[in-house]
């Protein structure tokens, strides 16, 4: 499956609006709309999701899902599975032990 931030990053990391999406999936730019609106999993028409993950593959898009390993090595993007305990995004990797 695809969250709909994985479809708004693979649109981002490809330079490409929800119409150029749409055209490249073959499917209307409200069915992307609704998608990308989606709360975490992308819901719709299988056939729909099918062709969007088809057409993101096509275009150089690997769809990691949670735990699991990219097979070919590319670059990507990956949420972590919580965030820092003050809740802080950016702050990832600022501890407070010293550095050698």
């Amino acid at each position: 499956m695809i969250t709909a931030a994985q479809m708004r990053a693979a649109r981002a990391l490809l330079g490409i609006d929800q119409r150029q999406l749409a055209d490249l999936a073959g499917v209307s730019v409200p069915t992307i709309q609704r998608m990308e609106a989606s709360a975490d999993v992308v819901r719709g028409n299988v056939d729909s999701l099918m062709r969007l993950l088809a057409a993101l593959s096509e275009a150089g898009i690997e769809v990691i899902n949670e735990g699991a390993v990219s097979q070919d090595g590319g670059r990507g993007v990956r949420l972590k599975a919580s965030l820092p305990e003050n809740g802080a995004p950016g702050t990832y990797g600022r501890g407070t032990g010293s550095r050698s």
